[in-house]
C-alpha cells in the first residue's frame, strides 16, 4: 500500500494499526472472519472502477464484457456449492438481502414470523425497531425458558394462529442446528413460503457439519463472510419459480450497481469453500467451537442451552457477577474480541445485557486447535474474575499477543 500510505499517511496508519490488531489478538466474534489473500486482493481490484447496471447480458451500460463474465461465475458457483436454482449475487449486505425477499413475495402488512431477537434472531426477521417490522406485521417465536431450544410445537401452534405469509429460520446467537424440514412442514401447513437466512452456518452447511436448507427452503439468504470466509456482500437464492422476482426486487427495486470488486471476492471464495480443505475447516470449526464451549463449562460458566452445535457459544455471566458490557470490555483489554449480548428471559436492557457472544470460525481459520480453545478458556477465566484489575488483563493481553504469533493470520502481515 506504498500509494496509500503517499497520499494519506493517516489513513494507512489507521488500517496499519487495525492490521496488527487483527494479528495479534483472538477475534470471537462469531459473524467475523479472515479472508484469504486472493478475496483480499478481488476486492481491492480495479473493479471498484465499474458500474454496472442490471444483470449479465441485460446491462444498462456498455463495458461490462469481463463484468459479465465475473458475476456469471459467482452465480453458477453458488448455484453449485448450495445446490440451487437461481441464484442473485448483487445484494450489499444482509439485512438489505432479506428486505429484497419480502419485497418481492410480500405485500405491505403481510406477516413475517421470525425468531425473537433477544432470543437469538435478528433485526430484519421482522424485529420493530427494524424497516422489516415497519412494513410488514411480525409475529416472533422463542426458545423454551428452560431447555433454551426452539420448541417447534409451540412453533407449529403460533403459526397457526398468525398465519405467515413467510417463516424464516436463522439467527445471529442461536447456538444450535436448524431443523429445516421440520419448519418447512410447519410452512406447508398453514400455506406459508420458508426463507433460510443461513448467514451464520452457510459455511457449515456447505462444509457437511450442518444441515442443508435446499431441499426444503423456498428462499436461502446468506451474507457471503462469517463461516463462508468470504468478502461483506450477501447472496440471495432461491427455487426457479421465484428467481425473477427476486431478481427484480434486488434490481431496480432496492438498489443500483453492484459492487463488482465484493462480487469477484464472492465467486474466489465460492471456489475456496467448494475444496476438501474447506469442509476440514468447517469440521474444526465445530469441534473448536465445542472444546472452547465444554472447557468454559468446567471453569463454571453458564451457556446458553448447555452448549453448541455449531460456531457460537452464548454465555450467561449472571452467574459470575459481571455483566455483559464490562466483562467484553474486560476481554477486549485481555487481548480477546468478542461482543456482550442479551441471552434469552435476559432481565437486563439490550444495551447492557447479561451475556457474551463467542464464536470460533476466525480461530480456526488461523489454525487454532483445541490447545488453544483450553488456553483461550482460560484466559477468559482470569479475565473475568479479574475484570477490574487493568494490569492482570494486560498481562493477560502479552500472553494472548505471544500465542497469536505463532498462529499466521490469513491474508495479513506484520510488515
Amino acid at each position: 500500500m506504498d500509494e496509500l500510505q503517499r497520499t494519506d499517511p493517516e489513513i494507512f496508519d489507521l488500517i496499519k494499526s487495525e492490521e496488527r490488531y487483527e494479528i495479534d489478538s483472538i477475534r470471537l466474534i462469531p459473524s467475523e472472519n479472515y479472508v484469504s489473500k486472493a478475496v483480499l486482493e478481488a476486492t481491492g481490484s480495479v473493479l471498484t472502477n465499474k458500474y454496472s447496471e442490471g444483470y449479465a447480458g441485460r446491462r444498462y451500460y456498455e463495458g461490462q464484457r469481463y463484468v459479465d463474465q465475473i458475476e456469471s461465475l459467482a452465480i453458477e458457483r453458488a448455484k453449485a456449492l448450495f445446490k440451487v436454482d437461481h441464484a442473485n449475487v448483487q445484494p450489499y449486505s444482509g439485512s438489505p438481502a432479506n428486505v429484497a425477499v419480502y419485497v418481492a413475495l410480500l405485500k405491505p402488512g403481510d406477516t413475517i414470523m421470525g425468531l425473537s431477537l433477544p432470543h437469538g434472531g435478528h433485526l430484519s426477521h421482522g424485529w420493530p425497531v427494524s424497516v422489516t417490522g415497519t412494513f410488514w406485521r411480525a409475529a416472533q417465536y422463542v426458545v423454551d425458558r428452560e431447555s433454551h431450544l426452539i420448541d417447534l410445537d409451540a412453533v407449529r401452534k403460533l403459526a397457526h394462529k398468525e398465519r405467515p405469509k413467510i417463516i424464516v429460520t436463522g439467527g445471529t446467537a442461536y447456538p444450535r442446528l436448524w431443523d429445516f424440514k421440520a419448519f418447512s412442514e410447519i410452512a406447508k401447513e398453514v400455506d406459508a413460503l420458508l426463507l433460510a437466512d443461513i448467514s451464520h452456518i452457510a459455511g457449515l452447511i456447505v462444509g457437511g457439519v450442518h444441515p442443508d436448507p435446499a431441499p426444503y427452503a423456498d428462499v436461502i439468504m446468506t451474507t457471503t463472510h462469517k463461516t463462508l470466509r468470504g468478502p461483506r456482500g450477501a447472496m440471495i437464492m432461491c427455487r426457479q419459480q421465484f428467481a425473477d422476482a427476486i431478481d427484480k426486487a434486488v434490481f431496480p427495486g432496492l438498489q443500483g450497481g453492484p459492487h463488482n470488486h465484493t462480487t469477484a471476492a464472492i465467486a474466489v471464495a465460492l471456489k475456496e469453500a467448494a475444496t476438501p480443505d474447506f469442509k476440514t475447516y468447517a469440521r474444526k470449526i465445530v469441534s473448536n467451537a465445542k472444546t472452547l464451549a465444554d472447557e468454559l463449562l468446567a471453569r463454571g460458566f453458564s451457556l446458553v442451552s448447555g452448549g453448541t452445535d455449531n460456531h457460537l457459544i452464548l454465555v450467561d455471566l449472571t452467574n459470575k457477577k459481571v455483566i455483559g458490557k464490562k466483562g467484553s470490555k474486560a476481554l477486549e483489554t485481555a487481548g480477546i474480541v468478542c461482543n456482550y449480548n442479551t441471552v434469552p428471559y435476559d432481565p437486563r436492557k439490550p444495551f447492557s445485557p447479561s451475556g457474551l457472544r463467542l464464536g470460533t470460525p476466525a480461530v480456526t481459520s488461523r489454525g487454532m486447535g483445541d490447545a488453544e480453545m483450553r488456553q483461550i478458556a482460560n484466559w477468559m477465566d482470569r479475565a473475568i474474575a479479574n475484570a477490574g484489575d487493568e494490569a492482570m488483563l494486560t498481562r493477560i493481553a502479552s500472553e494472548v499477543t505471544e500465542m497469536c504469533r505463532q498462529f499466521p493470520a490469513p491474508g495479513l502481515s506484520l510488515r
